[in-house]
């Protein structure tokens, strides 16, 4: 009887702690499209300046809905729609470059998981199209960074282009606010440069990519802080 009631004891200490396991999280989706660095040529005309666009992902683990985000790059202008499936349409400018990501979300967890963040130009009327604006990726904007033992800090962006013919990429660093002092021009597969920095000082960075027609793009400003 005493083995008996030992069994018991277990089998409640067992169901006990795995009552405690957390709902499992929502797995990341992968895009299929627009395709990314593409021209998006299949969009619906919807006037002579929006034209609707259906996007598609693939499903995720644990996913009970999903929000797309879809942000006009030369507005910064975010559009979103939440769906239970894996495609939605949106109405979006003719002409102009985006990107656009998806956030999985479950009703069992308070965890989200969002994808990568794919660019692409929504056809329109025009033959040739601007490179996208560079993407910075650090410092990242509002951070404070620690200088090497050089004193530089390494500003890293990405940059990319529908037809693939980047010349170059101008590079913007200042104190001041928008920066106005080029550091000069990097080639076409050089998206990092070091900077020299002083600490206790905040810093403004941008990058214009311009194109072998002369086409060319703003980064926007990112800022950052120094130890």
């Amino acid at each position: 009887m005493k083995r008996i009631f030992q069994s018991l004891g277990l089998l409640i200490v067992l169901w006990s702690c795995g009552s405690d396991d957390p709902p499992p999280a929502p797995g990341g989706t992968n895009l299929v499209f627009p395709d990314q660095n593409s021209e998006c040529t299949t969009g619906i005309s919807v006037n002579e300046t929006l034209s609707q666009v259906t996007f598609q992902w693939q499903t995720s683990s644990n996913t009970d809905s999903y929000t797309l985000s879809v942000v006009n790059l030369e507005t910064n202008i975010p559009q979103t729609i939440s769906t239970a499936a894996t495609s939605a349409s949106l109405s979006i400018v003719k002409g102009a470059p985006y990107s656009w990501s998806v956030t999985s979300l479950s009703t069992r967890s308070d965890q989200v998981a969002t994808s990568e963040t794919w660019l692409f130009y929504n056809a329109g009327s025009q033959t040739t199209y601007a490179p996208f604006p560079a993407q910075l990726i650090g410092p990242v904007s509002g951070s404070t960074v620690q200088r090497n033992i050089d004193n530089e800090v390494t500003l890293v962006w990405q940059g990319a282009d529908v037809e693939n013919d980047i010349s170059g990429f101008e590079v913007f660093f200042a104190t001041t606010n928008p920066p106005t002092t080029s550091l000069g021009t990097t080639a076409s597969n050089t998206m990092e440069l070091n900077v020299s920095v002083e600490s206790g000082t905040i810093y403004y960075w941008k990058v214009i990519t311009t194109d072998a027609e002369g086409n060319n793009s703003d980064s926007g400003i990112f800022e950052f802080k120094t130890f």
